[in-house]
Parts: structure tokens; C-alpha cells; sequence
């Protein structure tokens, strides 16, 4: 859609303004207004932000959208869900358009598990309103009043007159232009009356997805596309000196392109675009850096100011210094975890197009009104004119929130005068994109003789804010967090910063619970101060069997064999995971089963939330026991999927998922919380098993307990 009359870019022009019903054909639409920056942040960095709109066409299906994106994690059919219950439509009969910067609301991004809670929240109220609407339409035609109507299965009838006149939703909106607002009275259906969203649904394109249908942003084709390929530094910090593009350009249907350090080349076909990349002729000036082996101490030596996902904390309560002096036991303890690389299904892809002075942007990227504004002003455009469009993308897990293959493609296709699209080989992925943080965590702990928690004092190092503050009752504590000057590139990760805070904070909770004798289960209900966690991790014990003990169970005859549990609460979800391992005489580790309960409140699509539990649970086995980037003198040394370990089908071991389902709730999210008790729970089952901690991720780098 095109600028407002008003100059301004079609997605903050006011509603009455927009022009939806040329790019949607008559009908009725309900809009919910964005909204601006709240207390908490989100929003802050761009124009206000969230909302829905809903376009209800003649043919009687409705067109919902959204500035969120679909990168794997299944929210597109719940969101569709929704929509569907409320306006009491099949599922096939809605439409859901996400993450197209011309037509959606203005989104700070798909990040933070915030997708059903916030979107799933507005496109519930944006349904509802316009099903109080289309009663109001169909009260004269049916004679009765709206109080006695109800919507079904596309119609609008009285209420429990399945076979009493009707009239259809396209009927009602045939011929119209009309844009109303939701007013702050809707009510949508709660939860307890749903009759579409919280049952057995399957997902939307699940059969495009097995038979290899699906496009997604590396499947793209353009008529005349060129490939591209961008030139990067041989290591972190190095600095281009001189470089001799002849050579790349005397190739045939080559395009060269400098612009300050940016130097990339795009062909007809993937090998030339290769063959010209390596005919550049480059030198750089390198400085030093350290290495992995050096990284805990330079890390300590290089602190930093906060970052957008940092979020620097220093909370306080009661005098932690005197409750620790005073405590007749205490604890001090160091935990650590490596940088580890995101190793997305597709790698990072971008296709751009250009129609005189408007730009299309096809890229697989988690904030596409950032990646707009970013190309806009990297090109020097208006960002109207600048169209990023998101297309299907095979996961993200925080690692698709930069923008420079968009702008690298944008340039090369404004050089070549066609489209270029740049997909990244897996070594640039794991070469050139960036990481989780490393994160050194240290905490100190106080408690009476009896067990209970007097004293908490954690300090993270680098990795941020989330989960940093615990869910235990403890009078007296101190968190704090410091960012830190890191040598890799480092950024958003699945869940955050909380993978490595509730690592610390769980084993160390274990520590605990064997110093003073106590059950690891006995000792967390006895702190926890969430009924609802409390609830999931009972409920976890039940299914696994768990026999209360104060001591760990300690070596016996090989294979040994130890249970661990964890817990934790984020992003509105809670979660409780109970790992069971097996150690041989030569200290190869073997998970033998991972139970995991979790609760997000009501339940919109099962199955895919008991599939985001699994997958989140055999990606947190990889961080938890193989996955580490290596490096030294600012290169990657194990760039490759064969020297970067991952998960194996052999190291997967059975994973049973038991939901908890709160009608009585709101929905959260549920894509990253899952994740962060299931490193926690094997240190601590490899403690009862051999009697040996572990305080440092991978667990098992080679297979076997160090």
C-alpha cells in the first residue's frame, strides 16, 4: 500500500486514512490501533507499535494480519486459531498475513516469546469486535436483536436455532467500504468456551512443509536473478587496507561493488559468483585477540554499558553481605557456558528486487520493520519506499535479527539493475553471524542448619538479565548483571541470557539441598513462592516416580545411574524438567530419558506446543552437552557441521512432555522457556550418578564426563 495522503509511511497512517480496500476488495474491516511504548520498553525504538487488522471480504473468509513472523515455531495456525474462534469460521477460511512491512501493523519484532501474548491478544479483541459487528449487521435482516444472535460456521443466526434462518458473513459485507475501530468494551470468548483453539489441530502447510513444497527465503527465484556473495574479513577486527576488484570484474556477467568497506559480487549462477568472490584480491591489518583459553579473564577485564538485550539489573533486598557472614552454612560457586552458534535449518537468505525507486525485500529475518529501516537508511531511501517481506523461514532461535544481508543484497541488485539474492554457505553462517554470549555466572549462598535460604548473591558476567532473578524465597539477596566488551559477535539467543542463569542457579540450588542433607525436590518446594511452579514440578515427580532422598545416590556398579531435576520461570511459563543418565566405567555419559512439564497458561494449539517442548528440549541437550564455539586469534576454528557438534539421532533419548493446561489464564508464550531446565537437570542427575559436579557448559564435550 501506498503513502498516506498525509506523507506519512501506510503503516502509522490513522485508519481512516488507509486504503485497504484496494489491495482487498470490499468489505468490512475491524482495526486495533497500535499501541506506544509502555513501562516495560516494549515498543521503545520505533513508531507505536502491535495492533491487528482484520479484513472481512464477500467471499465471507477473513484476512487477519499481523507485524509478527512465522520462523518455525508454529504461531502462524495458532494465531489463525484464534481468529477462527472468535468469528466461529473453519480454519481454512482464515488468512493470515505476517511480517509484510506494506501491509501489517508496525512490530518491534518476533522475540522475547511475546508473539501469543501479545498478538494472540489483539487479533482475539480485533476478531471479536468485528463478530459484535457482523451481528449488528444481521439484526435487521434476521429481525431478532443482536443479544439474541450468535455466529456459526461462517453465518450469523439466533441463538440456538441451528435450522432457523441465517444470514451468510460475505452476504453482509457485499458492497461494502466500512473501517471501524474495537472498542475498549469487546469481550472475546474466554478460554473455558472455546471450541476451536485448545484442541487437536494439524498445522497450516504441514503438507507443503513433508512433500518439499514450501518456498522458503533460499528457494526464491526471480527472472533474471543473479547470486550474490559478500566479502568478509579473514578474522574479527581485521580491517580491509587495499583491495583490487579488476580481476573479479573482467569476469563475464560479473558486478563488483565497493562501498567503504563493503565489497561484494554477484553472477548468473552460484559457482561464477564464488569464482569472483575468491578473485578479489584483498589485504587486511589484523590485531590481536584472544583466545577461548584466555576468554573468562578478558571478559572480566572488558566490562561494558547495557545493550538492548542486556538489560542491566542490580536488585537488592535486606543485607545480603551480614546474612552470609552469619550463616552457619554457605556456598560459593563459579559456573560457566561457552559462546555456542544458533545452526539454523536454512542460513541466513536474502533476495532484492528493484522497480524504479521501490525496493522488495524477501529476507528470512525476526524484525522486518528494523530490517526496513535499516536498508532505508543504508541506501539513502525513504522507508516507504522499501518493502521487506518475510517469507516462510527455517528457524531463527534469535539469530535472524541483523540486517546485512538485506542491505548487501539491496545494493548489489541497485548495481546489477536485477534481482540478487545471497544465501549464506554454512560456514559463513557459523563464521559470520554471531552467538550466544559466553556467560560466567557466580554465585554465594547462605543457609540455616536446617536448609532454609537465608542469603543469594549472583553475579552474571556478560550473558544478561533473563532469569537472573530466581523464583526461591530468599530474604536477603543480590543479582546483578555485567555486560561485558566481547571479542565474537554476540546477540539474541533462544531464551537468552536465562540458559545460563538457571543453570547456575539450579545446580547450585543442588549443591545446596546435598550440603544440608535435603531432597532436590523437597528442598525447591519448600522455597518456591509460585503455587503454579510448584504445581509443574509436583506433577513432574509424580509421573517420574521420584523417590524423596537426602543424599545423592553416588557411584555403584557401572553403568551409574542419577536423576536430576531443575525448574524455572520465564516469559510468563514455567517449567520443570527431570533428566535421567547413565555413566559407563569410562565415563561416557548417556541420557536415558528427559521428562519436561510445562505450563503457559490456556492451551491454543497442543500438538504444536507439545512439538516446540520436544524440539526446545533436544536443542538445550546440545548446549547442555556438546556445543561450543572454538576460536583464536579472532577466527572460527570449527566453522563447519562437521566439527561443530550437535544433537544426533543416537543422543536424543525418549522425552515425554506432560502439559498443563490453565483455561483460567492467558496465553503465553512457549518457544524459549522450555529450554532452560534441561542442562540444569543432567548436571545435577550426573552429580547423583557419580558424585562429580559439573559447573561449566558442554557438559560432555567428547561424549564422556570429564
Amino acid at each position: 500500500m501506498n503513502p498516506s495522503p498525509a506523507g506519512l509511511p501506510y503503516d502509522l497512517a490513522p485508519a481512516e486514512e488507509r486504503d485497504y480496500f484496494a489491495r482487498l476488495g470490499p468489505g468490512l474491516v475491524m482495526v486495533l490501533p497500535p499501541r506506544p511504548p509502555g513501562p516495560s520498553g516494549w515498543g521503545a525504538g520505533g513508531p507505536p507499535h502491535g495492533g491487528a487488522w482484520i479484513h472481512l471480504g464477500e467471499d465471507g473468509r477473513a484476512r487477519a494480519f499481523t507485524g509478527k513472523v512465522e520462523v518455525g515455531q508454529g504461531t502462524r495456525t495458532a494465531l489463525s486459531l484464534l481468529v477462527a474462534e472468535e468469528l466461529a469460521l473453519p480454519l481454512a477460511a482464515v488468512e493470515l498475513t505476517m511480517g509484510d512491512t506494506d501491509v501489517s501493523p508496525w512490530d518491534m519484532g518476533t522475540f522475547g516469546s511475546r508473539s501469543m501474548l501479545d498478538v494472540g491478544e489483539h487479533l482475539r479483541a480485533t476478531a471479536a469486535a468485528l463478530g459484535d459487528l457482523l451481528r449488528e449487521l444481521a439484526a435487521p435482516a434476521l429481525g431478532r436483536p443482536v443479544s439474541e444472535l450468535e455466529l456459526a460456521n461462517g453465518e450469523v443466526r439466533a441463538r440456538g436455532e441451528a435450522r432457523g434462518p441465517s444470514v451468510r458473513y460475505g452476504t453482509l459485507a457485499r458492497g461494502l467500504r466500512r473501517i471501524a475501530t474495537v472498542p475498549a468494551t469487546v469481550h472475546p470468548r474466554g478460554p473455558a468456551e472455546w471450541q476451536r483453539a485448545g484442541r487437536p489441530t494439524s498445522n497450516l502447510g504441514a503438507i507443503e512443509v513433508v512433500t518439499g513444497a514450501r518456498q522458503y527465503a533460499s528457494d526464491l527465484r526471480l527472472p533474471g536473478m543473479l547470486h550474490g556473495r559478500i566479502l568478509f574479513p579473514p578474522a574479527y577486527g581485521a580491517r580491509l587496507r587495499r583491495i583490487d576488484l579488476d580481476r573479479a570484474r573482467a569476469l563475464p556477467g560479473v558486478t563488483v561493488v565497493r562501498e567503504g568497506d563493503f565489497v561484494a559480487v554477484a553472477a548468473p549462477d552460484p559457482l561464477l559468483a564464488g569464482r569472483a568472490l575468491r578473485a578479489l584480491a584483498a589485504e587486511w591489518a589484523t590485531e590481536p585477540q584472544p583466545s577461548e583459553l584466555e576468554i573468562v579473564e578478558y571478559l572480566r577485564r572488558h566490562p561494558a554499558e547495557g545493550e538492548d538485550f542486556w538489560d542491566v539489573v542490580h536488585y537488592t533486598v535486606g543485607d545480603v553481605e551480614s546474612a552470609l557472614a552469619r550463616a552457619p552454612v554457605s556456598l560459593r560457586a563459579t559456573y560457566t557456558t561457552a559462546y555456542i552458534a544458533h545452526v539454523p535449518m536454512e542460513t541466513h537468505a536474502a533476495l532484492a528486487s528493484w522497480e524504479g525507486e521501490r525496493l522488495t525485500v524477501w529476507v528470512g529475518t525476526q524484525t522486518p520493520f528494523r530490517a526496513r529501516e535499516s536498508v532505508a537508511d543504508a541506501l539513502g531511501v525513504r522507508p516507504a519506499d522499501v518493502r521487506v517481506v518475510v517469507p516462510p523461514t527455517g528457524s531463527g532461535f534469535g539469530g535472524k535479527h541483523a540486517h546485512d544481508l538485506a542491505i548487501g543484497a539491496a545494493r548489489l541488485a541497485r548495481a546489477a539493475g536485477r534481482p540478487v539474492r545471497i544465501v549464506f554457505t554454512r560456514e559463513e553462517e557459523f563464521s559470520h553471524a554471531y552467538f550466544r554470549p559466553m556467560a560466567v555466572v557466580e554465585i554465594r549462598s547462605g543457609a540455616e542448619l536446617d536448609g532454609r535460604l537465608t542469603a543469594w548473591q549472583l553475579h552474571d558476567l556478560n550473558a544478561g538479565s533473563a532469569a537472573a532473578r530466581g523464583p526461591y524465597r530468599v530474604p536477603n539477596q543480590r543479582v546483578e548483571n555485567q555486560p561485558a566488551e566481547s571479542p565474537l559477535p554476540q546477540g539474541s539467543y533462544r531464551a537468552l541470557a536465562a540458559t545460563a542463569n538457571t543453570f547456575a542457579r539450579e545446580s547450585h540450588m543442588d549443591e545446596l539441598a546435598a550440603r544440608v542433607g535435603a531432597d532436590p525436590v523437597e528442598y525447591r518446594l519448600r522455597h518456591l513462592e509460585d503455587e503454579r511452579l510448584a504445581a509443574v514440578l509436583r506433577a513432574v515427580a509424580e509421573r517420574v516416580g521420584w523417590r524423596p532422598r537426602a543424599v545423592p545416590s553416588g557411584p555403584a556398579a557401572p553403568p551409574a545411574l542419577g536423576r536430576g531435576v531443575a525448574v524455572g520461570l520465564e516469559k510468563g511459563g514455567r517449567v520443570a524438567t527431570c533428566a535421567e543418565v547413565a555413566v559407563d566405567e569410562a565415563r561416557r555419559l548417556e541420557v536415558r530419558r528427559i521428562v519436561t512439564g510445562f505450563e503457559c497458561g490456556a492451551i491454543v494449539h497442543p500438538a504444536n506446543l507439545r512439538s516446540q517442548v520436544e524440539g526446545g528440549t533436544v536443542m538445550a541437550l546440545g548446549g547442555a552437552l556438546f556445543e561450543a564455539v572454538h576460536f583464536a586469534g579472532g577466527r572460527i576454528l570449527n566453522p563447519k557441521l562437521s566439527e561443530y557438534r550437535v544433537p544426533r539421532f543416537r543422543d536424543v533419548p525418549p522425552i515425554e512432555v506432560l502439559l498443563v493446561d490453565r483455561r483460567d489464564l492467558p496465553s503465553e508464550g512457549a518457544g524459549e522457556t522450555p529450554l532452560i531446565a534441561v542442562a540444569p537437570a543432567v548436571a545435577n542427575a550426573i552429580f547423583d550418578a557419580t558424585g562429580r559436579r559439573l559447573r561449566t557448559l558442554p557438559l560432555a564435550p567428547d561424549g564422556a564426563v570429564p
